[in-house]
Formats: structure tokens, C-alpha cells, sequence
């Protein structure tokens, strides 16, 4: 554990976003911005000059886009983690974001304390999903089968009856609390299947969870 601030990046193509979540952090001294981006080339590039521990992503942004740059950032030597930042309902792309990398995805009319949060939650290694967007990013990727690679549902080998349960929860948007209550089971039980689940599946969080749930076929939704 170490007390320096989180080292935070902000990567948004409007000044007015980025200015306003600067002098918020501000306020927060365990939050640093150290870099600001108005597009996913300019990102990249700082993330290589500045070494942020998390990346606020937008998507939508001229030239190279936030999934592009998510997937630079993630797949090259650097070690920031991507919160997406964005406006749901005005973006069809939230799936190729994660699958590109990023670890959390939030939305920009959350409360700034929420924002801050996410933010805390993804330094600390956790992935997140604003409540409630689970259930509407499965169900975008539904109605845009573009949107990622066509594949027929596969089993998911070397996992429990139990945790089966708990990835089918996952990926259905519920958090451990919810799952605990919906299995009844204790809080730190739930907790104990996920992490068991990142283990056994590979997945590097959260996020990953919850599309491997959706692409086995786990998870699906109603007609």
C-alpha cells in the first residue's frame, strides 16, 4: 500500500469535462491529475510520458477514438487502468470499450462523488459498472451483433455448479450483496465465487466476467 495520490489522466475531446472533473479532484487530495488528452492519440502518447494509474476515457473523440486508444493503452507495456466515462445513451461502441480493455465504465451524468469513486475503485484493481448499464450494454450488444465478433455459444468448462450461479449474476448486472441475497449466502462468500471465477477463467476483472457470462450464452434476454 502506498499513500501517494491516484495519478489520474483525463481524456475527453471537451475542455469544459475535463476542467470541471480537474477542479474537482482538487479537492481530493488522494486524487492527481497529471495529464489532460483531447484525443486517443494525445492519450496514448501520455500515458507513455506521465505513467497515470488510471485513464477517465471518453469515447467519442476526433481522429483516433477512446476504443482505440483503450486498446493501446491496455495491451502495451503501461500499467493505467481505463474507466470509460461517457454518455450512454448517445454511444453504441460501450462493448468494444470493454472488450478493448477498460476496466470500469461509468456515465457523465453520475454525481461527481460517484465519479470520484469509480475512479478509487478502478486504481485499487476493482473493475466497475455504473448501476443499472449491465443489463442495457448486454442488451446493446444484442441489437448490434456488429458490435463484437459473432460466436456460438460455449460451455464453460472447469467451474462449479455454484459458481455457475454467481457468473450467471454477474453477468445479469447484480453486485456481491445482491448476489449473496439472491444465493443466500454471506457477503464475503459472494466475494470469495468471483474471485474464484476471475482465477479459474482467466478474466482480469469484473468486466471480463460479464461478457465471458453473456458470449457462453449464460446470459440472455427476453424477446
Amino acid at each position: 500500500m502506498t499513500d501517494r495520490p491516484v495519478r489520474v489522466l483525463l481524456a475527453d475531446d471537451q475542455p469544459l469535462v475535463r476542467s470541471g472533473l480537474r477542479v474537482i479532484m482538487a479537492d481530493h487530495p488522494d486524487l492527481e491529475v497529471v495529464g489532460e488528452a483531447a484525443t486517443g492519440a494525445e492519450a496514448v502518447q501520455l500515458v507513455r510520458d506521465v505513467s497515470p494509474d488510471v485513464v477517465v476515457m471518453d469515447i467519442r473523440m476526433p481522429g483516433m477514438d477512446g476504443i482505440e486508444a483503450t486498446r493501446r493503452i491496455t495491451a502495451g507495456p503501461a500499467t493505467a487502468r481505463v474507466l470509460v466515462l461517457t454518455t450512454f445513451d448517445e454511444d453504441d461502441h460501450v462493448y468494444g470499450a470493454l472488450r478493448a480493455g477498460a476496466s470500469g465504465f461509468a456515465v457523465k451524468d453520475m454525481a461527481l462523488d460517484d465519479i470520484l469513486a469509480a475512479i478509487r475503485v478502478v486504481a485499487a484493481g476493482d473493475a466497475l459498472i455504473a448501476p443499472g448499464v449491465t443489463r442495457r450494454l448486454i442488451a446493446d450488444f444484442v441489437g448490434h451483433p456488429t458490435a463484437a465478433p459473432k460466436r456460438a455459444p460455449r460451455p464453460v468448462e472447469g467451474i462449479t455448479e455454484r459458481e455457475r450461479e454467481v457468473l450467471t449474476l454477474v453477468g445479469s448486472g447484480r453486485s456481491n450483496t445482491e448476489i449473496a441475497e439472491d444465493l443466500f449466502i454471506s457477503v464475503a462468500t459472494a466475494k470469495s465465487h468471483v474471485s474464484r471465477l476471475l482465477t479459474k477463467l482467466g478474466a482480469r476483472d469484473r468486466v471480463q466476467l460479464v461478457i465471458t457470462a453473456y458470449e457462453t450464452g449464460l446470459v440472455t434476454l427476453p424477446r
